[in-house]
């Protein structure tokens, strides 16, 4: 399906206070995604956060990683403010990230659970190639073809997710892959309506911008219960860390 960005920039506007409370799945993914960068590498002298939200992935890298320019990027305006909060005299670019160009060369380009959301990997790939000095890394969390399944099954609709192996097959083009693993995740609800909660205070429901009926989400509710009665939502993956060929 085509992404568009203007709708995911409205939904994320309206999560941004509530996603640092809601994003267990996010928060691990952070944790790992730092945990396996520096097993790396520790010390970096210009890094570049993608999609950095409500700081989760932020206030992760602070307590492991040492470096001494910060820039973030995000396509809300208000995120500048949560990073802020943890690094004082950070850069902030405010956009998209597959158009972002910043002034200086960079040695980390980190994302998390983010690029799911890019349409073209491949130009993507080269972009940020050419916005890392030599050597340095691109280190990102995203999900594979497993996520959020038990939506997909029941209204058709869905990221394009790609695969482990598609993820690496694009990026070992251009880059040297050091680290790559994908797991999941299963989180329960009491009843469904908790479940569309849960997506809208993470921000993870800009997939359409029609409004349901309450007819619709009745009918919404029941096949959820009828399908998969114990509530359970997969979230599935994915941790990628590659260097600059």
């Amino acid at each position: 399906m085509q992404i568009n960005p203007k709708l995911i920039k409205t939904q994320f506007e309206k999560s941004l206070d509530t996603y640092n409370q809601n994003a267990l799945v996010q928060k691990i993914m952070a944790e790992k995604l730092i945990e396996e960068l520096t097993k790396i590498k520790k010390d970096f002298t210009n890094i570049l956060e993608l999609g950095s939200g409500a700081g989760l992935l932020t206030k992760e890298l602070v307590k492991k990683i040492n470096f001494q320019t910060y820039s973030a990027n995000d396509l809300v305006e208000k995120s500048k403010n949560f990073v802020n909060d943890i690094i004082p005299n950070m850069t902030f670019y405010c956009g998209n990230a597959q158009k972002i160009k910043p002034s200086k060369k960079m040695d980390l380009i980190i994302s998390n659970a983010m690029f799911q959301w890019f349409n073209d990997l491949d130009k993507i790939s080269l972009n940020y190639k050419n916005i890392l000095n030599p050597d340095g890394i691109l280190a990102f969390s995203t999900f594979s073809k497993e996520n959020f399944k038990e939506i997909r099954n029941l209204t058709g609709l869905s990221l394009e997710y790609k695969s482990l192996n598609e993820i690496t097959k694009i990026f070992e083009k251009n880059y040297k892959i050091l680290h790559s693993e994908e797991f999941t995740y299963k989180m329960n609800f009491l009843n469904p309506l908790e479940l569309l909660a849960h997506m809208k205070n993470t921000g993870v429901n800009s997939l359409t911008a029609k409004h349901w009926t309450f007819k619709e989400v009745k009918e919404f509710c029941d096949n959820y219960k009828n399908t998969y009665p114990e509530i359970t939502l997969t979230y599935s993956p994915i941790i990628f860390i590659c260097q600059k060929n």
